[in-house]
């Protein structure tokens, strides 16, 4: 399904191969679910899962707030395959380089589904806004593994700057501020949760997930705490009538602020809705 004006926190890969998997995927309450044709699947059964994805894209079960599929970069058959599917569901789109790629899975899908780009390579970075700005692209996101690998650099400066560079390319074209990347760690939930609310403050909204437990410790980390919420619900009343002002605690606020505040307040609807 097509992304909604209200953040989405958590994401989920699962893998395409395992079917037995998508509806626990959904049970989990991720608010996207991504079916992986990509990493998740030996080549061996790359056939397998792309038959797998489509049928149940076309059940009655395929019924979760958001729907993805990660397709296999540089080839047609997942893209071909889904334009087979009446169903709801945007492309997750590996390794865009330039907007020319998404015209291309487009037209091999036939209709207007929401792309969701993946920018992998220093290439892609460079175009990081053009691709942002194409009109078929619903969010953009980083795919930090292979973007080290091209950059021969896995060092913390080093992405930062990357994920700078794609928060204001998404910024600037008036997509929603990316997803951060998964966290590779199962096992190690507290620096999962430490690293999503360095994230967070760096502007990033919502993580995907490749295991089912490390969803919640995502959802936390994005929930505003009672202190942000009361800052936020003050700017809002404080600068309802537009202009610059100042709040009971000397702090002043204007209609920036306010924009702020706002995003806040959406964040945490999202986290009262999912409990």
């Amino acid at each position: 399904m097509s992304h909604a004006a209200a953040p989405i926190v958590t994401g989920l890969y699962v893998p395409g191969d395992r079917p037995d998997r998508f509806a626990k995927a959904v049970a989990t309450q991720a608010q996207l679910v991504i079916l992986d044709l990509e990493d998740a699947v030996a080549d061996s059964d790359k056939d397998a899962a792309r038959q797998h994805v489509v049928d149940w894209l076309g059940s009655d079960d395929a019924k979760p707030p958001y729907l993805e599929v990660r397709v296999n970069a540089g080839v047609s058959d997942d893209l071909v395959a889904l334009a087979t599917v009446a169903g709801s569901f945007a492309v997750r789109l590996p390794k865009v380089d330039a907007p020319d790629d998404v015209d291309a899975a487009l037209a091999v899908l036939g209709r207007d589904v929401p792309i969701s780009a993946l920018i992998e390579t220093a290439r892609g970075l460079t175009a990081a806004t053009a691709i942002a700005a194409h009109p078929g692209v619903s969010s953009v996101g980083l795919g930090e593994a292979d973007l080290a690998s091209d950059l021969g650099s896995a060092d913390t400066s080093v992405l930062d700057w990357a994920r700078v560079q794609l928060l204001v390319a998404a910024r600037t074209a008036g997509k929603p501020p990316p997803m951060m990347s998964v966290f590779t760690d199962i096992g190690d939930l507290d620096g999962l949760a430490a690293d999503t609310q360095r994230g967070r403050r760096m502007g990033f909204v919502g993580r995907t997930a490749i295991h089912p437990r490390q969803v919640p410790v995502i959802a936390a980390a994005f929930n505003p705490t009672d202190d942000e919420v009361a800052w936020s619900l003050a700017v809002v009343a404080a600068t309802a009538a537009g202009g610059v002002t100042t709040l009971t605690s000397g702090e002043m606020v204007d209609p920036a602020m306010r924009r702020r505040a706002e995003g806040i307040l959406a964040l945490r609807r999202v986290a009262t809705t999912s409990t």
